[in-house]
Order: C-alpha cells, then structure tokens, then sequence
C-alpha cells in the first residue's frame, strides 16, 4: 500500500488502476479531469480523447471508471470535470494553426485535431451528459451536477453563438450511502431571516460508532454555520508556468477533497496532468495516488512539489 501513497505513477490508467485494486488500495474518493473528447493530441500512444468517434470514447472512459470504482471504498465518491466538444471542429491545428495555439501550447505540437464523428458540423456533442449517463448505466449513483463558470474565460471567434464559459463537474457515488461533508464546505449564509425561523434550527447529527464515516442525511439548508453549497462555483482559470496544457484550479477541487475525503484518507486522479489534485490533497492533509501516461508530466508533478513559492 505505501508503495502507491502519494505518489504519481507512470503507464495508461487501466492497467494501474487494476493493479492497484489487486493490491487492496481503496481510496476515499476520486478527482479526476480526463482529455476532453476530440480537443488536444498530447503525442502518447494509448491516449484517451483521440478516439474515432464518441461512442468509442465514452467507451473508453466507462472501462476507466469501473476500475475506479474497485480501487475506491464502499462509501466513496467520483468528482469528474468535463468539458464539451463540437463535431468536425478542425479551426485549431497543433502547433502549426490556429492562433490560440501557441499561447496555450507552446511549440510542442500539442493541439486539436479535426474529428470526424459522424455528427453535423458544429453540432455541440453534449459529451459531459453522454458520459455521466453512461456511467448511470454502468452503476454508479449520479448524485450531482455542478457548473464550473469561468469568469475569465477566453474569448472565441464565434458569431453563432455565445461564447462557452463552464463545464461541469459531476458527483458520483459509488453505493447509495457514502461519505460526504456537506458542513466542510458549507457557504456564508445570505439570507439570515431564515436562521431566526423554523429553517434554521438545526439537530445536531446523530452519533455514530467510532471508526465508522458519516453518512449523507438530510439536513437544513441553512444553519448558523453558513448554508449548504451550491452547484454553481465561480473560480477563475489558472495557468501553470510549467506546461502548456489545461491545469485545475486549486480552489476548484478544494470542496471536492474537503467534502469526500477526511484527513488521512487517499484521493485518487488517474488523470493527474498538472498535479494538482495531489497537491492541494497533500495541502489539506490526505494522501494521494496519481496516474499518468506522459513520464514528462511527471516531473512536472515533483518540481511543483519541491519548488517553493511555484504557482498551482
């Protein structure tokens, strides 16, 4: 087990993860952001998001999933981002075309390719909805959707429609009852007329035998400690001086973390990327265990970690 602990490791998910459940790992919870559908080639072979067609990676992420649930604990959670992609979007060309692509990339090749899915030009593939009911279907409890709006987010060279500035992130669970914090990441409350009325007296929870995790009750919106959070989150972009690629915002995943994992417990990303689901883990006092396919981000992972003052 401590061979895995905060530690990202290096191969294609699938295999990792089936490695790690063989070993008996059992994370808390899952925070993860896999390649988007059909938006960026990172140049490794075996890559999620370069498949022919969105059946093919809907597919794709099903399979991943199902291994998470059998590295997660019986009461454990799935936080999963998803941003949407439209058909035959071919305008940005690696690094050779497009003119966001060196911004966001760099010289490295890294870019979009033109994806030929079967749908109608510029048909929006409402790619996050197909995943999440997909993974209904394979038997996870699909418990939220949230809506991550980008107040700065960039502008698009569109005329036909508005400008996108959210994805979303949904909450899965493994069982039924599983573990979630709702008074760790609770809001300031707005509306304090209601905490002098019948809505805001609260019980307090029930006492539970020790060792044993919190179970998701039905509780009162608002409380003297603040009003339970909602599902709109407003938390700007933020780059990463080390790549050229799309990085978490560390105050986006905070409540995930601090809602599906207590202090001591692992979070698992099998598309760790930047790093930052581990970092801000290790920040807040839980263990972490990453996968990742490119050996370069990697580096990337433990330069974060050993760089003071390195902005996440």
């Amino acid at each position: 087990m401590t061979d895995w602990l905060n530690k990202t490791h290096v191969g294609d998910c699938r295999e990792l993860l089936r490695a790690m459940a063989a070993d008996g790992v059992r994370a808390r919870a899952c925070v993860t952001s896999p390649p988007y559908f059909g938006l960026r080639d990172y140049g490794m072979p075996g890559q999620i998001g370069r498949e022919a067609s969105p059946s093919e990676y809907i597919e794709a992420l099903v399979e991943v999933f199902r291994l998470v649930r059998e590295a997660l604990a019986d009461d454990g959670t799935l936080w999963l981002n998803l941003g949407d992609s439209y058909a035959n979007d071919g305008k940005w060309g690696g690094s050779s075309g497009g003119k966001h692509v060196g911004p966001l990339h760099g010289g490295t090749g890294i870019g979009r390719g033109r994806r030929f899915t079967g749908a109608k030009p510029k048909d929006l593939l409402g790619i996050p909805w197909r995943v999440a009911f997909a993974l209904q279907d394979d038997g996870w409890w699909l418990r939220s959707d949230c809506i991550w709006h980008k107040p700065n987010q960039l502008p698009e060279s569109v005329t036909d429609r508005p400008t996108k500035a959210h994805e979303y992130f949904f909450l899965f669970a493994k069982a039924e009852r599983y573990y979630f914090d709702a008074d760790s990441i609770k809001e300031p409350a707005t509306d304090t007329g209601r905490l002098n009325g019948r809505e805001g007296r609260d019980e307090p929870p029930a006492a539970r035998p020790p060792g044993t995790s919190p179970r998701t009750l039905a509780r009162i919106d608002y409380t003297a400690q603040g009003r339970n959070k909602r599902t709109v989150w407003t938390v700007p972009t933020q780059p990463f001086s080390g790549a050229h690629f799309a990085c978490f915002p560390p105050e986006l995943i905070k409540p995930c973390i601090l809602a599906s994992a207590g202090p001591g417990d692992i979070v698992l990303d099998p598309f760790m990327g930047s790093g930052t689901t581990g970092q801000v883990a290790t920040d807040l006092g839980r263990h972490f265990i990453g996968c990742e396919l490119n050996p370069e981000y990697v580096e990337l992972h433990e330069l974060r970690r050993t760089t003071i003052g390195m902005p996440i």
